[in-house]
């Protein structure tokens, strides 16, 4: 039975006790080479290491960055600087070099850890900065102006080895700031959310009451997808594995999951939407090209059909879907997937195919996990239910229930780095959390998602339509492949839908390479389709195509504005 951590200093200690030599991570010393182990207890002792080291160099109560690739020495930074010594301060290694400086600047950063695939970004964005020290992951020994990773860890190593033990003297308080996270949302100045040990060490603990990956049995290895430095990968992936004992490997890229998945024995997965529609859609490609979707549509039907007899018909059928489940691996029972809205037949598609597939909500200022669906009583959905501990309610609900959701947990964040009047729009003095996102709840308590605040369209009758309701039913036609939906002015002082599109050229190509006006006629065709799936104040009154992509967060929202 697992017990409740109560920060990040427990969790570490708990899992080396209770896993010892079982492999944590598995990393490869080069690309395309064989997954190594690393064991719990061997990350403690590292963690130990550089938090050895970085105290006597000074740096108690400092503010330390860490950019990078997923590596295993990126988790060991986080943990070392996290523990007790100070706060550590995730930052995004896609950013561009002015925003990693401006990032730098207002997190008041005394040192950056960094992997030499950043370098050239680091070294530009500290050029403007003083005071800033560099710790890079790939140096093996120490450079004029550049520490070594590396030789900080061996150095720690040899002083605990002479018997220095003030990093054991080294207290946590599990309210202490200690995790300072910039938003990566899709509008406006990312904000510098504060967690406290407290924050983490919730979630992590209510997390397995949801999910308890020793309903497994045999493996529990996952594949660190997601970039780190985002609170849904560390939060779920990296400190719930720690917790409940499983391994993660790190992924050598997007292009290598399907890879990754078989030579790690992957048996559980997290992941943003995109990635398991994706994965989704090659799944049909294949089984269409095969000639099987026909038997793939009939097998996912019986098994729809008897699991309103027997929910367990479900979880016995991956012998039905035997391709499926060899393309990933063999060996995957669970995903996870959070970080945006997904679709309910995906989820229900990989449920019939053998594959568990549950669905949270959260944000970063809530550590980030608000919601989620059991593994064992999943409703596709609905992004689940509150967290043990966690109070859900919506507020100001219209005719339909639909109103913003507040929270309130042990999770919600300390407050805005540095911004007051920021934190006071969002944190009642009470500790409830105005999420921005609308919604409701149904008579078993689970949470359904509708849009965000922020998007939502108010015609001149009152009527509320959710931009992202209508991007679903858009994202159904095979030639659309991104879509963002806004109101416009109709200049009869009302707002129109319109829609502004971005296509899939695979899929115009085999309609025959259209271009032009036959192209817009595609897509009208498609837009008229859709419509009539809505009441006619939801429909689509205007729309524009574009030649390139929207413009992305790092785990691939849409920013709209």
């Amino acid at each position: 039975m697992l017990r409740k951590v109560t920060d990040l200093k427990d969790l570490l200690n708990y899992a080396a006790a209770q896993y010892g030599d079982t492999a944590a991570y598995l990393y490869k010393e080069k690309m395309g080479g064989e997954y190594l182990p690393i064991s719990f207890k061997r990350f403690r002792e590292d963690v130990y290491n550089v938090e050895t080291a970085l105290l006597s160099a000074g740096y108690k109560g400092k503010h330390i960055a860490v950019i990078g690739e997923n590596r295993y020495e990126w988790i060991v930074t986080y943990f070392a600087v996290a523990c007790g010594l100070g706060v550590i301060v995730p930052l995004d290694k896609e950013l561009p070099v002015q925003e990693i400086a401006a990032l730098a600047g207002r997190a008041d950063i005394a040192a950056v850890v960094y992997s030499a695939k950043v370098g050239a970004k680091v070294r530009d964005a500290l050029a403007e900065l003083e005071g800033i020290d560099r710790i890079c992951m790939d140096l093996a020994e120490d450079e004029e102006g550049i520490l070594s990773f590396a030789a900080l860890r061996s150095r720690g190593e040899a002083m605990r080895a002479a018997g220095e033990d003030e990093y054991a003297q080294l207290t946590v308080d599990p309210d202490a700031f200690c995790t300072l996270i910039f938003t990566s949302g899709t509008t406006g100045l990312a904000k510098g959310v504060m967690l406290c040990h407290r924050n983490l060490a919730y979630d992590v603990s209510a997390l397995y009451q949801y999910v308890e990956l020793d309903r497994f049995k045999d493996r529990k290895v996952s594949l660190s997808i997601l970039p780190m430095h985002h609170t849904f990968e560390f939060t779920a992936s990296v400190l719930g594995s720690l917790h409940q004992g499983g391994t993660v490997a790190f992924c050598e890229g997007l292009k290598y999951i399907t890879k990754n998945m078989e030579q790690a024995k992957v048996t559980y997965l997290i992941a943003v939407p995109l990635i398991f529609e994706n994965m989704h859609s090659k799944i049909w490609k294949q089984a269409e090209k095969a000639g099987k979707a026909d038997k793939m549509r009939k097998a996912i039907k019986m098994v729809n059909a008897l699991s309103h007899i027997d929910k367990r018909v479900q979880r016995k059928t991956a012998r039905l879907f035997k391709d499926v489940h060899n393309a990933m691996g063999g060996c995957v029972r669970l995903f996870i997937v959070g970080g945006a809205a997904s679709d309910p037949n995906v989820i229900r598609n990989y449920i019939s195919m053998g594959i568990n597939m549950v669905q949270g909500y959260g944000m970063t200022e809530c550590s980030p996990i608000i919601c989620l669906n059991p593994d064992y009583a999943c409703k596709p959905a609905s992004v689940g239910l509150p967290l043990p501990g966690t109070e859900v309610y919506i507020d100001d609900p219209d005719s339909d229930g639909i109103g913003e959701i507040v929270c309130r947990s042990p999770a919600v964040m300390l407050g805005y780095y540095k911004d007051a009047e920021e934190t006071e729009k969002v944190l009642s003095k009470d500790g409830w959390l105005h999420t921005g996102d609308y919604g409701y709840i149904d008579r078993d308590g689970y949470v359904y998602i509708t849009g965000r605040k922020k998007n939502v369209i108010v015609t001149k009758n009152g009527k509320n339509i959710f931009p992202e309701e209508v991007e679903y039913y858009l994202m159904k036609s095979p030639y659309i492949k991104e879509v963002v939906v806004r109101g416009e002015d109709d200049g009869d002082k009302d707002l129109a839908v319109t829609a502004e599109i971005f296509c899939d050229a695979a899929a115009v190509k085999e309609a025959g390479d259209l271009t032009g006006d036959e192209l817009h006629a595609l897509i009208k065709k498609e837009i008229d389709r859709c419509n009539d799936m809505m009441p006619l104040y939801k429909r689509v009154k205007r729309f524009t195509i574009r030649d390139t992509e929207f413009a992305k967060t790092t785990t691939q929202k849409i920013k709209r504005w």
